[in-house]
């Protein structure tokens, strides 16, 4: 059997969640140290915490020493930098960035760049300058969500020819599982479709670990034909040496685990020969997986 998981990322948005402890976690897991527990059923995790706020050394030491050496962090930039009103204005704080994750270097998956929406092709300049400054020692990844970078002209090929160059990876947004659901009555799916980016789905690789965000359809059992086309392409990337990175979302996320779950279980029918985890998630009870 082809051995692929350490090659193989994958992860939830977060690694705690109320209602994992008992279901996913055994009810005894400290709820001061989840990763610990969370870092058993899967190896890499993205990390929205630094959006928001850099995380503190303290913070890092402590997550670091909760999970094995082959576990991937993949960390995204402040939001002052990423959304402020130009990329290049915060010098200092690129700096304090990349020094505080330098303490973990090595359980960096990516250091990811998510654009807003606003942030258009006129601005690829911008774009341009803010990567070239960025070490080496780091990979990294770019996000966008401005509907122009999608047109698969010359905006789009400019984008792409950059991230190349650099040896950048483009993050792939799949968010059609989520806006299939297209009468939704519950006001947690109504609520997630206004915030999550409708953008077309274009699978492309511009370096050698590709970064799947998958949204899933609220309803779990919904998901086989949007995860079908992953588990062949994560297949593909794979045998050509390459090193996915791919997390779950859920509306709800107390559902992501199980979303991966079903994925491994996809790729477990269509390709026997190829052992991608060997980390099995519990099964939720019936009565769990019906919540919409």
């Amino acid at each position: 059997m082809q051995q692929t998981e350490s090659n193989f990322k994958f992860g939830c948005p977060m690694w705690s969640h109320p209602k994992w402890f008992g279901t996913l976690f055994p009810s005894s897991t400290s709820r001061q140290q989840p990763l610990r527990s969370y870092q058993t059923f899967f190896n890499s995790v993205e990390g929205n915490t630094s959006f928001y706020q850099l995380p503190s050394v303290e913070s890092l030491s402590a997550w670091s020493a909760q999970v094995k050496s082959d576990f991937s962090f993949t960390f995204k930039f402040p939001r002052e930098i990423s959304h402020g009103s130009n990329l290049n204005a915060e010098p200092l704080l690129l700096e304090q960035v990349l020094s505080r994750f330098q303490q973990i270097h090595r359980q960096i998956g990516c250091l990811m760049l998510q654009l807003p929406g606003q942030f258009g092709p006129s601005r690829i300049e911008e774009l341009e300058t803010f990567l070239r400054k960025l070490p080496q020692n780091f990979d990294y990844a770019v996000e966008v969500r401005h509907l122009d970078w999608f047109d698969k002209a010359s905006n789009e090929v400019r984008l792409n020819q950059l991230l190349t160059e650099l040896n950048i990876n483009r993050v792939i947004m799949d968010t059609r599982g989520l806006f299939a659901c297209q009468t939704p009555t519950d006001t947690l799916v109504l609520d997630v479709q206004t915030k999550k980016p409708k953008v077309p789905t274009h699978v492309i690789n511009t370096s050698n670990k590709p970064v799947v965000r998958f949204v899933g359809h609220p309803t779990l059992d919904k998901n086989g034909p949007f995860l079908q086309p992953w588990v062949d392409k994560v297949a593909q990337w794979l045998q050509e040496g390459l090193h996915p990175y791919f997390f779950f979302h859920m509306p709800d996320n107390a559902q992501a685990p199980w979303l991966a779950s079903q994925f491994f279980d996809l790729f477990a029918q269509s390709y026997p020969t190829m052992s991608l985890s060997n980390k099995t998630i519990p099964q939720q009870a019936s009565e769990q997986l019906s919540i919409f």
